[in-house]
């Protein structure tokens, strides 16, 4: 009797060792609320959506101390419709996030479907990745500052924390025989938050981007001869041999107000590279976006944010360059720590001529475009994390 108890004893104490190494954490995000839509395609609509201020999702992360400093960890993230239960990004089953890889005391190397650098140092101070939602961020998400675009087959290296400072860069393989360049993508980022400032710097290259980059949240095999971007303020440049975008951001906060501000400048190079662009083979199209934002935490309980954005476009066979001004408003209201209601109001007026050589029309990133060169939303919703 004596050895049984003491075999479950240590039976025991190896188990509670073994979790203590080891675990894994199940956590989500469930997104939805009522839209109104002044100009969808000449009409209004009124709708429920899912995932505004943050996409929809559920996924496991976990970690196993392998000692030494080092442990192995893992994400696989899986985005939803809260309204058909249907699967985010094209239908892929860890259309987010999917990656393994080692951590140290040096930083972490990461292997899978993962964020690129822009999105990680300069994405977070966009008003859009705060307050805004996905409807807030710059016109079609143009520089991916609100990860509307992920990376395949990435390799990916982030440092770990030197007194508010990090770093890190990742390379995608374009896996194409003979061809190592062709699909590739590449990024490098920096960070620094420490007390009341926080800066981001970030660059991304992409080769091939209407299949590499802008064609690989779909279902299936992305088309290669049309374009795979929805919006029309870059959706004909989608041809484009190499997509480049450089951006910075920063942010200062005193007391309870943050002021914050950022810019990218992104290059479509060599059009008509991937497929025909009928008038503009050969030239390079180019985005000015700059943003300021501010936010105030009236009370613990209660933020409100405002900010303005203005995208200049270029001006190719010339046509005036395409313009896009947009205002943004919400509140958002905490009913405890999992749980907050808001209100977002995004304004945009479009001016000169789009991507597509036609009159540029207002088009609020995530909307169908609209008829006109105004277009005005509202979101009401709320939003549980578990």
């Amino acid at each position: 009797m004596k050895k049984s108890l003491l075999a479950l004893a240590a039976l025991g104490a190896f188990a509670g060792v073994a979790h203590a190494q080891s675990s894994v954490t199940l956590y989500g995000i469930i997104d939805e609320g009522f839209n109104i839509n002044t100009n969808s395609g000449g009409k209004h609509l009124y709708n429920l959506s899912s995932g505004v201020l943050q996409g929809s999702r559920w996924g496991m992360r976990g970690t196993e101390d392998l000692g030494g400093g080092l442990k192995a960890i893992f994400v696989l993230e899986s985005g939803f419709d809260v309204n058909n239960g249907k699967s985010g990004q094209g239908g892929l089953l860890f259309g987010r996030q999917a990656y393994v890889g080692l951590g140290s005391q040096f930083g972490t190397v990461t292997m899978g479907r993962q964020y690129d650098s822009v999105v990680d140092y300069v994405g977070p101070l966009e008003a859009g990745d705060q307050w805004g939602g996905y409807i807030a961020a710059h016109p079609g998400d143009l520089d991916n500052f609100n990860n509307a675009y992920r990376t395949n087959n990435a390799v990916k290296f982030t440092s770990a924390n030197y007194a508010g400072l990090t770093f890190g860069g990742m390379y995608s393989l374009g896996g194409v025989a003979g061809d190592y360049s062709r699909n590739q993508i590449w990024s490098l980022g920096a960070g620094y938050n420490n007390g009341p400032l926080v800066l981001g710097v970030g660059y991304l290259n992409v080769r091939n981007p209407n299949v590499s980059f802008f064609g690989n949240s779909t279902s299936g095999t992305p088309n290669p001869a049309a374009s795979n971007v929805a919006s029309p303020v870059y959706s004909g440049y989608g041809s484009a041999h190499t997509y480049q975008v450089i951006g910075a951001g920063g942010a200062y906060t005193f007391g309870a107000a943050t002021v914050g501000a950022t810019y990218s400048y992104t290059r479509f190079y060599d059009l008509g590279s991937s497929f025909a662009a009928p008038g503009l083979t050969g030239q390079t199209a180019l985005f000015n976006n700059a943003e300021i934002n501010f936010k105030y935490q009236l009370t613990p309980a209660l933020l409100v944010g405002a900010a303005y954005d203005y995208t200049h476009g270029s001006s190719l066979n010339g046509h005036d360059a395409a313009k896009y001004h947009q205002g943004s408003a919400g509140v958002d209201y905490f009913l405890s720590k999992r749980t907050d209601v808001y209100l977002i109001g995004v304004y945009q007026h479009a001016s000169g001529t789009d991507s597509t050589g036609k009159t540029a029309v207002a088009a609020i990133n995530g909307l169908t475009q609209s008829s006109n060169e105004n277009q005005f939303t509202a979101r009401i919703g709320i939003r549980h994390k578990f």
